[in-house]
């Protein structure tokens, strides 16, 4: 038995990089042994980053890097290096802006040359192994390569000294004027310029779900009672839900659309957008009553629970697209698998319901042909009353689907997608009055805690095989950060809040930039890369800028701190020529434009934290859609309430004539005390425009 040889990735953690183990390629990890080796053979460096659900990643793996010409070649000419994208982000960042500049475009799989003191010369993205249809391939590109390297050498260096520059000079911020609500006004007015009424969404293809253009969207409605913002999110959801974007068999999100139908999926999963849209699908429950919303989030849940939480209660990152070699196999079901597994009625309900055809349903991206398979999508939301038949239809569909071969699952833990998913059961927790979502999210926190915090009360970024390791971003502290919050307001549990602003106070130490504001995206301590960026779009995650001026707003509140307030004004500055140029991507960041600008709320209930009374309050309250609202509890039965040392502002709120009592303030102007939830109920809604 031959015996497999291995590169310098086997002793890795990260599941991309394993993945490539086994190439022919001699890759290294990023770090200093790739780096003089690359001096000392006075090499180039290939660098190539990517993410193991990445689609395209695969297939310039199996067709190039598994090749043992391709490898020859590369090994002569080149020091290769691989990255995961998501382990180190920073890295990414740098050099997908680089391609950006470059190229005009960028995506995964990266591919940049560079020197070997980490200057780039070139970019690109997914590169065949051979030259076709105008698209140049990778020996092709390797030998010009070679070329330039050995005969225009200082052309190239020029040009890694051009761009090195750019780079750094690309994100020179200039704070501006302060914010208004004309922006709100005008990215409302472009979200509908570019609402797409027939199928939801916004664009035609590929479309994506982006829940950050529906929580704006959401508040936009609740600011100016605007109709058309409420019906631009319903019609969204409500066709993601349909559509085949969505498991229906074992409940998630794929990643994004290849068509405008929300049909055919990029069939990845990926925790961010479970989180993500679930809190979409909470927020627009709370602010309509539909029940097919809080279904929509309840069967997200369900399926990150059941597939996405490790034995320690940590959340696995992803799962592929692909299995068996083919994207969606996994997914997709012929007419005859469902003849042989339901009964007679049960065929004919699931072929109307589940929109099953002979010829199958699934149109191949590359030849646009047929391929005997259907993705299971809904033309309609199923009546009630055939409710139950669909759900038996549907587990026995699952049970089948078990027994296939599962695509790979990304099993290495990220604070900051765990965070997100924390915030999203917390939020559910309250929205649905439903512990288990709590629990879930506590165990969760529990284990970020226990394995991702250093003995200095710093981040670590990933956990895989009870190692963790790389120093916290900015997005591991503020995604935390933002599920300590929602924490805290499901349960009035002292410690989440305590601990969020432990976080926030290195967060502002170590990623604040002191000379002009804002956060940089890595810390004071991280390794100097070719520049310290500060991220502020919001792509397919929010930025850690956007979901920390919220968290400054909402802490600011709480605490009665005006220093984190006066931060958040400085943050909002500090990128505001860049947001009023093109909002649309930015807008969490708008959100926390949304809070600042107002009207905002405090409510602290003082009262017993037992008593059924105070629990009325709360669950109704809490069932309301204000999301400019921070909720405290003073805990009366507590002889010095804990959150008197953390507020500045609660120690005079007593529970009048010992009944649960609130105090409601808005934009710091003060309603009169109330027992009355109906009474509370008036003063959060009175100053919006959808009363």
């Amino acid at each position: 038995m031959m015996e497999i040889e291995y590169n310098k990735l086997i002793n890795e953690k990260s599941p991309y990089l394993i993945q490539h183990a086994k190439n022919p390629v001699d890759w290294y990890p990023w770090g200093e042994e790739a780096f003089n080796k690359a001096y000392q053979e006075d090499k180039p460096i290939f660098l190539s980053i990517g993410y193991s659900t990445c689609h395209w990643c695969h297939v310039m793996a199996h067709e190039s890097f598994e090749d043992k010409d391709v490898a020859e070649l590369m090994n002569k000419i080149f020091i290769s290096i691989k990255v995961d994208r998501e382990e180190r982000p920073d890295i990414d960042n740098i050099y997908m802006t680089v391609c950006q500049l470059m190229t005009g475009s960028g995506g995964w799989p990266l591919t940049i040359i560079m020197t070997p003191d980490k200057k780039p010369f070139f970019a690109g993205t997914y590169f065949p192994k051979q030259t076709r249809f105008g698209r140049i391939g990778l020996i092709d590109l390797i030998k010009r390569i070679k070329d330039l390297w050995n005969n225009q050498r200082s052309e190239l260096l020029d040009s890694a000294e051009k761009i090195t520059f750019s780079l750094q000079n690309i994100d020179q911020e200039s704070p501006g004027d302060k914010i208004t609500e004309k922006i709100l006004k005008k990215t409302f007015q472009q979200l509908s310029i570019q609402y797409d009424s027939f199928n939801g969404g916004f664009g035609d293809r590929p479309k994506f779900p982006t829940p950050h253009n529906l929580l704006f969207l959401l508040r936009y409605w609740k600011r100016t009672g605007n109709k058309k913002a409420l019906e631009m999110v319903e019609n969204t959801l409500l066709s993601m839900r349909k559509g085949g974007i969505y498991d229906h068999i074992g409940f998630g999100f794929h990643r994004y659309s290849t068509d405008s139908k929300w049909l055919v999926p990029h069939f990845e999963k990926m925790l961010y957008d479970q989180a993500l849209i679930a809190i979409a699908y909470i927020e627009t429950y709370q602010a309509t009553k539909k029940n097919i919303y809080k279904k929509s989030a309840q069967e997200i849940f369900e399926y990150v629970i059941r597939d996405m939480k490790s034995p320690e209660d940590g959340f696995f990152s992803a799962e592929d697209a692909d299995s068996e070699g083919e994207e969606g196999k996994y997914y997709t079901w012929s007419k005859e698998e469902l003849e042989n597994i339901l009964g007679e009625e049960e065929l004919k309900l699931a072929i109307e319901v589940f929109n099953i055809e002979q010829s199958g349903n699934y149109l191949e991206e590359s030849s646009g042909k047929k391929v005997g398979r259907n993705i299971i999508h809904l033309k309609s939301i199923p009546a009630e009353e055939i409710e139950d038949g669909i759900e038996k239809v549907r587990k026995k569909l699952l049970n089948l689907r078990k027994k296939r071969i599962h695509p790979h699952k990304d099993d290495k833990i990220l604070t900051d997608w765990n965070g997100l998913m924390i915030a999203a059961l917390a939020k559910g927790s309250i929205a649905f009055q439903d512990t288990s979502y709590l629990n879930v999210a506590k165990n969760s926190l529990n284990f970020l805690l226990s394995h991702q915090r250093e003995v200095n009360g710093r981040l670590l970024h990933r956990y895989k095989d009870g190692s963790s390791e790389i120093q916290g971003y900015l997005n591991d502290y503020a995604f935390l950060i933002w599920g300590l919050i929602e924490l805290y307001e499901a349960t009035f549990d002292i410690f989440y809040l305590k601990t969020a602003l432990e976080l926030h106070k290195i967060q502002i130490e170590d990623f604040w930039d002191e000379n002009i504001g804002g956060f940089y995206f890595t810390s004071n301590n991280s390794e100097s890369l070719l520049t310290r960026q500060k991220e502020i779009y919001d792509g397919a995650i929010p930025s850690g800028n956007s979901i920390a001026m919220l968290n400054l707003l909402r802490l600011s509140i709480v605490t009665g701190n005006h220093e984190l307030e006066e931060k958040a004004d400085i943050l909002s500055r500090v990128f505001a020529d860049k947001v009023k140029l093109n909002p649309l991507v930015y807008t969490q960041f708008l959100v926390a434009v949304n809070f600042a600008i107002g009207p905002t709320y405090s409510l602290v209930i003082a009262g017993n934290s037992d008593a059924e009374y105070t629990k009325k309050l709360i669950s109704t309250i809490s069932n309301e859609y204000i999301p400019n609202k921070v909720f405290i509890l003073r805990k009366m039965e507590q002889k010095v309430p804990e959150i008197d040392n953390y507020s500045n502002f609660v120690e005079f709120f007593y529970d009048i004539e010992s009944r649960p009592t609130a105090y409601v303030c808005i934009n710091k102007t003060c309603k009169s005390p109330t027992s009355d939830p109906l009474k509370v109920i008036e003063f959060l809604n009175e100053e919006w425009g959808s009363k």
